[in-house]
């Protein structure tokens, strides 16, 4: 992926481009996504598995993953949990889709047109107590 960026010129309502251009390796835009993408649901960047498109010029991502849930008896006891750990699957997905959209486009400076997750399995959160 290749990035060139516009610069403004001094003193000047001219924009110019700067010489040369920065390229971000294909593995490192992985890893930024795999990373956002763990943060963003819970889970160990490793579990994600990413990849790239490229969509009229813009990113394309598709991310399969796990999910973090509370465990069932963690929501017997504690009725509100779902609700703190960010609501039912599908919202903490759809959430999930804008933060890695937002978050990606913020780190590399690309412009990311789709996000698709695909939710891979659970990881149940234990929430011991201590007595």
């Amino acid at each position: 992926m290749t990035m060139t960026e516009t610069t403004r010129t001094t003193g000047q309502n001219e924009w110019a481009k700067p010489p040369g251009r920065t390229k971000i390796a294909p593995r490192a835009l992985d890893r930024v996504v795999s990373a956002v993408t763990a943060d963003a649901l819970g889970v160990e960047s490793h579990k994600v598995s990413v990849n790239l498109d490229d969509d009229d010029g813009c990113l394309s991502l598709t991310v399969s993953t796990p999910i973090r849930v509370p465990s069932l008896l963690q929501i017997e006891d504690e009725p509100g949990v779902v609700d703190q750990q960010g609501g039912p699957l599908l919202g903490r997905a759809k959430t999930a889709q804008e933060q890695i959209r937002t978050r990606v486009q913020d780190l590399t400076g690309s412009q990311v047109a789709r996000v698709i997750i695909k939710i891979t399995g659970v990881t149940i959160h234990e929430n011991r107590r201590v007595r």
